[in-house]
């Protein structure tokens, strides 16, 4: 796709493609995303000026006017729109009304975070295969808790009644210039799978936020309803966000060819992740029901890394063709990615930077599996966890910090107070 960088440019784009809204997104605070519709005539403001919006719900405690600016490098077609009066989207970076940068863009603090990265000498690259349910609708087009087929795992038409949406879904992310890799049916009913090229970490967190919008969109106009819910049904399998990272230096992987040679520093990163996971644990799993996962259908529960398939936490992976890369895989796509890929690669990173050592007691193929640390049992273990973690401190601006706990707080709340703690999951996250 043709990427428009000057104000010139970007209009004589927006005037040759007869495009008639223009919908200026961001990612709130918990990842989910906003958006604010302009008209054309109003682009050449949006990228002099910006566009201001009152910012509440990006942090919570923070009801002030903020300015949206188009990053031309993130503009593309919503596919699902009429050709005739086409809507287009762009992905907005955040201002102080004065124009200064605004601390609490977290895309913008991702960006940093990769800056840095790359003055060390390293590149990353990172990708997802998120896991979603269909579910069947009513004669009201409200959503029911009926999977949409009683297919498994790669199972194909009948037992595959997702394939059409899902077939769907990868066309419409592919004209949105998104790069869907591979499809399938996982093991729950109706439950599926979409992949992701890797790319540089903010396009995959770009990716991220965008891909749930065109799931749940893709799928109403097929009749269904699609739900990222971490663990919909307590005897099936959840939907999990597992995150693959690829880290190179001086044009090698730093995961080596086979578990056996794996770089030192490779060795570090890793095991810089697995000694900080349990601080971060409450933005990669900020739901209640997040925690009803682990532990159960391949879910991890313990803090291991291994190249064999005995579910780990994280898992080496190597393939033809393919640089050698890890797959993080306690994640839910309930997680703000932009956040959850921050910590990821600064806790790689103060792992190499301490030259921090990978120990076969982390190793899920050890015997002895009474050494192995578990992730967080709770929300509010998360919470307690991140509000007093040294390096989460040091990452994330305290402000996030604050608000994002104290909103997991009264969530936790909620769901005490709540006379039906399963019926509360359903109506807080189904």
């Amino acid at each position: 796709m043709f990427f428009p960088e000057t104000e010139t440019e970007i209009l004589e784009f927006i005037e040759e493609n007869d495009v008639k809204f223009i919908r200026m997104t961001f990612c709130d605070t918990f990842g989910n995303m906003r958006n604010i519709a302009i008209m054309p005539r109003e682009l050449h403001r949006a990228v002099t000026d910006g566009i201001p919006f009152n910012a509440t719900g990006l942090l919570e405690s923070s009801h002030q006017n903020l300015l949206l600016k188009p990053d031309p490098s993130t503009l593309s077609f919503l596919p699902w729109r009429p050709q005739s009066g086409r809507v287009v989207r762009f992905l907005c970076t955040l201002y102080r009304m004065d124009g200064t940068p605004y601390e609490g863009d977290l895309r913008r603090n991702l960006r940093e975070t990769m800056k840095a990265i790359q003055k060390q000498g390293y590149q990353c690259e990172m990708g997802t295969r998120c896991e979603f349910y269909l579910f069947e609708t009513d004669m009201e087009g409200k959503p029911t808790r009926i999977p949409c087929d009683q297919g498994g795992y790669l199972d194909v038409a009948p037992l595959d009644q997702c394939e059409n949406t899902r077939r769907e879904i990868c066309l419409s992310l592919e004209e949105m210039g998104l790069n869907p890799t591979t499809s399938c049916h996982k093991h729950g009913p109706g439950q599926n799978e979409i992949d992701f090229a890797c790319s540089n970490p903010l396009t995959a967190a770009d990716n991220m936020v965008h891909y749930k919008t065109v799931v749940k969109t893709i799928a109403a106009q097929n009749g269904l309803y699609a739900s990222f819910m971490p663990k919909p049904f307590p005897d099936c399998s959840g939907s999990a966000l597992k995150i693959t990272i690829g880290v190179q230096k001086d044009g090698k992987s730093i995961f080596g060819t086979s578990q056996e040679n794996i770089l030192p520093e490779g060795r570090a990163f890793i095991a810089g992740i697995l000694n900080r996971v349990r601080d971060f644990t409450m933005f990669s799993n900020p739901t209640v029901n997040s925690y009803e996962r682990f532990g159960l259908r391949a879910a991890p529960s313990h803090i291991t890394w291994s190249e064999e398939n005995r579910i780990p936490l994280i898992q080496l992976l190597y393939a033809p063709g393919r640089e050698a890369s890890i797959e993080f895989r306690s994640a839910d796509a309930y997680c703000n990615p932009y956040i959850t890929f921050q910590m990821l690669l600064s806790a790689g990173m103060a792992g190499i930077e301490n030259g921090e050592e990978l120990t076969d007691t982390m190793n899920a193929a050890a015997s002895d599996t009474t050494a192995f640390q578990t992730l967080p049992g709770s929300l509010q273990e998360s919470i307690e966890l991140a509000r007093s973690s040294a390096f989460v401190n040091a990452v994330l601006p305290q402000t996030l910090i604050h608000d994002f706990a104290d909103a997991m707080e009264r969530e936790v709340e909620s769901y005490h107070a709540a006379r039906d703690s399963q019926e509360f999951c359903f109506e807080r996250y189904f």
